[in-house]
């Protein structure tokens, strides 16, 4: 991973200076304490939920389709409270970059770490499975000393200096990114019987979808984790990331490797991962990341659930 990062000073282009200012702002803000910095967090979160219109119809979107339980106060309470989430998370970011392991040690505690040394045992490497959630970043600084190298699955981002950026805090966590559509680093650093950080949950169009129901409601589904695991013969081992009281502390949390996992049929594994992730989900539904167009990208019969909103 060290030989795809480039010095941060060769990115002095004005169309980066927007960037270097948030990175100005977000390190002094790591300077202050916990608390305050995450309140900052908040307010940054509602800030971005005046001012981008586009995300939260659709995160408001979302949260109708997946809650329709909810009366309309409670939808738009959660909705605030997502972007709140996501506001923190920026913050957790800097935090994950800058802080000392002595404060993050402070602030994070893993849980289950026996399912991962029980799943290493195997010897055909583990499939670290979750889904999107905001806290993922600080909650995995603390994992990368207990465990083998750990690799992660990594989409790069268009703006070269927030790529560079990522890279330095995920540095933090993993050994090793994957691109996400490098299939033989992947299976490769499962042989090497090493754990990958591996999410699925997000829309996917292409070929190995299955529809399945999230949250009730028809999504196409990746069915990649079936593949991965039954070529490798690696384990799958469920985890989540949470923060607690507005992040005055975090947990990593493992649960045990599925059994029978894959079962030879797409479909029913890709329901009954939706359904695990949907369950973890509302432990701190405000935590997941719900401006993600998650729905879309049906095929023909299904409605559009955002048509009208621009990508």
């Amino acid at each position: 991973m060290n030989s795809d990062r480039k010095p941060l000073y060769t990115y002095w282009h004005p169309r980066y200076w927007p960037t270097w200012l948030g990175i100005a702002l977000l390190r002094l803000i790591v300077l202050l304490p916990q608390r305050i910095r995450m309140s900052i967090g908040r307010g940054l979160g509602r800030l971005v939920h005046r001012l981008l219109g586009s995300r939260v119809r659709v995160a408001r979107r979302n949260l109708e389709l997946c809650f329709p339980e909810l009366d309309d106060p409670a939808r738009a309470q959660l909705e605030l409270h997502h972007f709140e989430s996501l506001g923190m998370g920026v913050i957790e970011l800097g935090v994950t970059w800058w802080g000392s392991d002595a404060e993050l040690a402070g602030l994070v505690e893993l849980r289950g770490m026996e399912h991962v040394r029980a799943a290493l045992e195997g010897g055909n490497g583990i499939l670290m499975w979750s889904g999107h959630f905001a806290t993922a970043e600080i909650t995995g600084t603390l994992l990368k000393p207990e465990v083998p190298p750990i690799a992660a699955m990594y989409r790069p981002s268009k703006n070269a200096l927030n790529d560079q950026i990522m890279r330095r805090c995920r540095g933090r966590s993993v050994s090793e990114l994957i691109m996400k559509n490098s299939v033989r680093q992947l299976l490769k650093a499962l042989k090497q019987n090493r754990p990958v950080w591996y999410a699925a949950d997000q829309a996917y169009s292409r070929k190995g979808t299955v529809i399945a129901p999230f949250f009730g409601e028809p999504a196409t589904t990746n069915t990649a984790v079936s593949q991965i695991a039954k070529v490798s013969k690696a384990a799958v081992v469920p985890f989540i990331p949470l923060r607690h009281n507005n992040g005055e502390r975090y947990t990593l949390e493992f649960l045990p490797a599925l059994e029978n996992f894959p079962s030879g049929d797409d479909e029913a594994d890709a329901l009954r991962l939706n359904k695990l992730l949907e369950t973890q989900i509302r432990r701190a539904p405000e935590q997941y990341y719900w401006v993600h167009r998650r729905f879309k990208g049906r095929p023909d019969g299904y409605p559009d659930p955002y048509q009208g909103e621009p990508e």
